[in-house]
C-alpha cells in the first residue's frame, strides 16, 4: 500500500479503538451469557410452549437430536428467571417459583438437563452459559453422593423481585423423592414411569402448576404415552416433532439427516427419527412415511379435480383438507390443510377460500344439526357465506358413512402409491403417525384432519376440475337443482371418473 492509499483510512484513536473493543467484548459475554435472549424455536416447539397457556400437562414426543431438551430448558428458564420473549404466547409466572427438573439417572440430569440451564458442569467460568443468564445466578448448591459437580438445586433471581428454587432430581431415586411440598412447574426430560409421573403431577396440583416431559418414545405405548395417545382431557396436549421437522437452515442438514437416519437400527427408526411409539398392531396406517411424501405441487394441471375434506370441529378444532386428483393415475395428492381452534366460521371459511375458493367442499353428517346459537342448520350457515357445500353430507355412492370402509379404500391406496401428501404438511402427517386402534376401535384423540381426509374417499366422486387461487367465481343460476353451489348434473363435472 503506497502512501497515498494509507491516507485514506480513517484515523481511530486509541480511546475510539479501546471503546470498538470494549462493545465486541460485550457482545461476545452477552451470546455467551445470555443463550436465552438468542434462542428462537422451530415451529412445532413453539407450538409446544403455547399449549402451555391452556393445558397443564405438555408431552413433546420427538425424534433424536430435534432439539427437545433445548427447548425444555428454554422453558424452565422463562419460568425461573421472568424473561420471556415478546412473541411468548405461553403459561407465564409473574412472580418467583418453584421447579424440579427431572431426568433417568443423577449423571444425565447433569450432562443434560443442568448443563444445557446453567453450563458446562465443573468448569467454573462456563457457570452461566446455558439458558439461565449468569447474572441472575444467586447461588448454586452441590448434591451429596458420588457424582463429580452435579447440583443438588440453585437459585435465581426472578425479574419481578425476589429468588426462584429449582431442584434435580431422577428417577432412580424412586417415587418416594418425588413426595413433598406443592410445586409451580415440573420438567421432566425423557420418559419417567407412571407413578413417579402421579407423584409430580401431585405437586404441581396443589399450586396451579404446569409439567411438561420431553422425550423420544423408545419405551413404546407405555401408560405414560397412553395417557397423552388415548385419554382426551382438555388440560392435556402432545406434539409430535420428527427430524424433518428442522426446517432447511436449522442445526441439522438434509445430508446430515440423511446420515443420521440410516445409522439408526431399523426397529428403533421409527421412535428415533420421527418420534413415533411403536403401536404394534394398533397402528392404523403402515406404509412407511417417505413413500407417502412428495414435494408440494407447483403446477397442477387444469383437468386434474380437487374437493375439499372438511370437519366442523363441533367441540374439538376445525379441520380442513384440500384433495387434488391426478386423474389419469388414480393418485390422491394432499395438497393442503387447516386446522383452527376456537375460530368462528367466517375465519373458518376465509382460511379455505384463500387456497380454493372454488372447490366444492364435503362436510359430515353432523352438519345437519342446528347451530345451538342461531338456531341455523349448520351447513346452511356456510354456504350462505359462500362455501361451496355439497347438497348432502359425504356418504358412499351406496348409501352409508362407514368408517372402515374409508379407513380401507385409504390404506390400500397408499400401500399402492396412489396417496402423497406434500411434506411441509407436518400437521396432518403427526395426526396419521399417532392414528390408531384401542381394543379395536379408533382412538378419537387429534384426528380432526384425518376425519376431513376420510370426508375426501366418500365423496371423491363429486371432485371438480375447478382452478385454485383465493377469488370466487360468481355463482350460475341452474334449473337442475335448487338450493346447491354448483350444478352436480354438469357434464363437465368429473363425477364418473371416481365413482365408488
Amino acid at each position: 500500500m503506497n502512501e497515498q492509499d494509507s491516507s485514506n483510512i480513517p484515523f481511530k484513536s486509541k480511546a475510539e479503538l479501546a471503546a470498538i473493543l470494549e462493545t465486541l467484548e460485550a457482545a461476545v459475554h452477552r451470546k455467551t451469557y445470555r443463550r436465552i435472549d438468542f434462542f428462537t424455536p422451530y415451529i412445532k416447539q413453539r407450538q409446544f410452549l403455547e399449549l402451555g397457556a391452556t393445558c397443564r400437562e405438555r408431552l413433546l414426543m420427538a425424534a433424536n437430536r430435534v432439539g427437545k431438551t433445548e427447548i425444555g430448558a428454554f422453558e424452565a428458564a422463562c419460568h425461573l428467571t421472568g424473561v420471556y420473549p415478546r412473541w411468548w404466547q405461553g403459561r407465564r409466572f409473574t412472580a418467583p417459583i418453584k421447579m424440579w427438573v427431572c431426568g433417568e439417572t443423577s449423571q444425565a440430569v447433569r450432562d443434560v438437563c443442568q448443563q444445557k440451564l446453567f453450563g458446562e458442569p465443573g468448569v467454573a467460568d462456563r457457570l452461566g452459559s446455558g439458558m439461565v443468564p449468569k447474572e441472575l445466578i444467586v447461588e448454586t448448591t452441590r448434591a451429596h453422593g458420588g457424582i463429580m459437580y452435579a447440583l443438588d438445586g440453585a437459585q435465581v433471581k426472578h425479574v419481578s423481585g425476589g429468588t426462584s428454587i429449582v431442584s434435580f432430581k431422577s428417577y432412580e431415586q424412586g417415587r418416594e423423592k418425588f413426595q413433598g411440598a406443592g410445586l409451580n412447574a415440573i420438567w421432566f426430560d425423557e420418559e419417567p414411569p407412571l407413578p413417579i409421573y402421579a407423584e409430580g403431577l401431585t405437586r404441581i396440583g396443589e399450586l396451579d402448576g404446569v409439567a411438561w416431559m420431553t422425550f423420544t418414545p423408545l419405551k413404546g405405548p407405555s401408560g405414560v404415552v397412553l395417557r397423552f395417545t388415548d385419554e382426551p382431557s382438555p388440560d392435556r396436549a402432545i406434539v409430535g416433532m420428527t427430524i424433518d421437522d428442522v426446517p432447511l437452515g436449522g442445526h441439522i442438514s438434509p445430508d446430515a439427516k440423511a446420515k443420521i437416519i440410516a445409522g439408526y437400527l431399523p426397529h428403533e427408526r421409527e421412535a428415533r427419527a420421527r418420534g413415533l411409539p411403536m403401536l404394534g398392531s394398533g397402528r392404523i396406517f403402515s406404509t412407511p412415511e417417505p413413500m407417502l411424501t412428495e414435494a408440494p405441487l407447483e403446477q397442477v394441471p387444469a383437468y386434474w379435480t380437487k374437493l375439499w375434506g372438511i370437519d366442523f370441529g363441533i367441540g374439538h378444532p376445525f379441520a380442513a383438507v384440500l384433495g387434488i386428483w391426478d386423474n389419469d393415475n388414480d393418485v390422491l395428492h394432499i395438497h393442503h390443510c387447516i386446522r383452527l381452534s376456537d375460530a368462528i366460521t367466517l375465519t373458518q371459511i376465509a382460511a379455505m377460500q384463500k387456497i380454493g375458493a372454488n372447490v366444492p367442499v364435503a362436510w359430515p353428517a353432523d352438519g345437519t344439526n342446528r347451530d345451538p346459537h342461531s338456531g341455523e342448520v349448520i351447513a346452511t350457515t356456510w354456504r350462505k357465506m359462500g362455501a361451496k357445500m355439497l347438497p348432502e353430507h359425504a356418504q358412499w355412492a351406496e348409501g352409508g358413512v362407514s368408517t372402515e370402509a374409508g379407513i380401507a379404500m385409504w390404506d390400500e391406496m397408499e400401500k399402492t402409491g396412489r396417496v402423497k401428501v406434500a411434506s411441509h404438511l407436518s400437521d396432518w402427517l403427526e395426526e396419521r403417525r399417532m392414528y390408531h386402534r384401542k381394543d379395536g376401535k379408533i382412538v378419537k384423540i387429534k384426528d380432526d384432519l384425518m376425519s376431513a381426509t376420510r370426508m375426501l374417499f366418500m365423496s371423491r366422486r363429486f371432485a371438480r376440475a375447478v382452478g385454485l387461487g383465493g377469488t370466487a367465481a360468481p355463482r350460475q343460476p341452474s334449473m337442475l337443482a335448487r338450493g346447491v353451489d354448483f350444478d352436480v348434473f354438469n357434464p363437465g363435472d368429473s363425477m364418473d371418473v371416481f365413482a365408488s
